[in-house]
């Protein structure tokens, strides 16, 4: 019978670690892939149901992927993941890698297929500015406390509920402030809307430092709030 040295042992665990890390990133690629696409073709057909649309693409990734990744899909919801201490910081880096890869390529495919110069590119200025800083402030703190308090809970073992609730938080910010912001909620989704020109480069520093802001007080406050729950 052959004997598995502890080197040999801790190579096999190594490499089984290393599989469910790319799972994992895989997963968060292909389910912000299809987010951004869906925000891109939605916006650019200018259907009153964009918004609609938007956050049913994300209940659906969320219920086929949070079983592998937790369905993050948004650098945002993966910040307040980690300073809820759900994920660990090498984990994080590579969602955040594979979200913004993925809003990239999605935005590139867009742009090759659908006419997106009909969209008006959304410039921030002045009161307008502070509008957008305030609403992509409080709703996507929304998303991200939403995605903490159905997603990783000890109180909501198990529930098959999380995805609708994470998917209509997207939807109901869109619909409530789209005309303000955009509606983002998403670093990634910031980054794919402005390669395909529906936002200026020259202010989406404010959606990425708020946003990810957003994030991190999301997990401030879950841990402030659920002290027992580690």
């Amino acid at each position: 019978m052959a004997v598995i040295t502890p080197e040999q042992s801790t190579e096999v665990h190594e490499e089984i670690k290393r599989d469910s890390a790319s799972r994992k990133y895989a997963v968060e690629l292909i389910g912000t892939f299809f987010l951004v696409f869906t925000v891109g073709t939605a916006v650019a057909s200018g259907s009153a149901l964009a918004p609609l649309a938007i956050g049913s693409s994300l209940m659906v990734m969320v219920y086929a992927g949070g079983h592998v990744s937790g369905g993050h899909y948004n650098p945002a919801v993966t910040m307040a993941a980690l300073v809820r201490g759900r994920i660990a910081a090498i984990d994080a880096v590579g969602y955040w890698i594979a979200q913004v890869v993925a809003g990239l390529i999605a935005a590139v495919i867009v742009r090759g297929i659908v006419n997106t110069g009909a969209v008006r590119t959304l410039h921030l200025s002045g009161h307008t500015m502070v509008a957008a800083i305030v609403v992509e402030l409080l709703f996507t703190f929304a998303l991200a406390w939403v995605v903490l308090n159905v997603a990783t809970s000890k109180d909501h073992p198990n529930n098959s509920f999380y995805g609708l609730a994470i998917g209509f938080t997207v939807a109901t910010g869109a619909f409530a402030v789209g005309g303000i912001s955009g509606g983002v909620f998403n670093p990634a989704v910031a980054i794919g809307g402005a390669t395909m020109g529906y936002f200026a480069w020259s202010t989406i520093w404010l959606y990425l430092v708020v946003e990810l802001v957003a994030g991190a007080l999301a997990g401030l406050a879950f841990r402030a709030i659920n002290s027992d729950d580690k």
